[in-house]
């Protein structure tokens, strides 16, 4: 089967989340270089990213500290700035190419009210973990995708930064992957063996035309 449909993954992967990690190290008064080392620790070790909070104070409620940050004026945001410079052009090259595109991620309804700001009219879809109730790596997530997507998983092509939460869980639900060398997982686990068992491997958004291109022609 040939490639018909790209779901995009959201942080690191459309969005540079480097500033606003920087913002949670001024709120919780961390240096921001000591806060992103310890960030990239625990994601070596194999941990949840949010074990990050705990070591700068035990028990915070990251939902709860979210909407602390909002009442204070400074809640999580990302705009235009923050997008990486490959995603306009790609998504313009792969809509002139027929394709079904999707954004789909562990987001907030906030994120996912920006989100819409940015990106309809570009896309066909866009989803989030809450609006769905379902936070990747649940294989409800992928269903949830799945069933958007006008076409069979194995038509569809997922696009993330992470092993765990991106090509682990469309790989079983059946879809086609590429992962992305960027943003702190893409590069701590591009060593990893089981990195290799994505459909593609890619430094760019902007590799996606060619490579989704050939791979399409070999399928035919």
């Amino acid at each position: 089967m040939t490639i018909k449909a790209v779901v995009f993954d959201v942080g690191e992967c459309l969005v540079d989340e480097t500033r606003e990690y920087g913002t949670w190290a001024d709120w919780l008064g961390v240096p921001r270089q000591t806060f992103a080392a310890q960030f990239g620790a625990i994601i070596a070790e194999g941990r949840d990213y949010r074990e990050t909070f705990q070591v700068f104070r035990p028990g915070l409620d990251l939902y709860e500290e979210r909407e602390k940050r909002a009442e204070a004026g400074r809640p999580e945001w990302f705009g235009e700035a923050d997008l990486y410079p490959d995603v306009r052009r790609t998504f313009l090259r792969l809509r002139a190419e027929g394709l079904w595109l999707a954004v789909a991620g562990n987001q907030t309804v906030r994120a996912g009210g920006i989100l819409r700001e940015l990106f309809t009219g570009d896309v066909d879809m866009i989803g989030t973990s809450d609006d769905w109730g379902a936070s990747k790596p649940d294989p409800e997530f992928f269903r949830r995708v799945a069933e958007a997507a006008p076409f069979a998983p194995r038509e569809i092509l997922h696009v993330g930064d992470r092993l765990d939460n991106d090509v682990f869980p469309a790989l079983a639900a059946g879809m086609r992957t590429a992962l992305i060398r960027r943003g702190p997982w893409g590069w701590i686990q591009q060593h990893d063996p089981a990195a290799d068992w994505s459909t593609f491997r890619i430094d760019s958004l902007a590799e996606l035309p060619e490579v989704i291109a050939a791979f399409n022609a070999a399928e035919h």
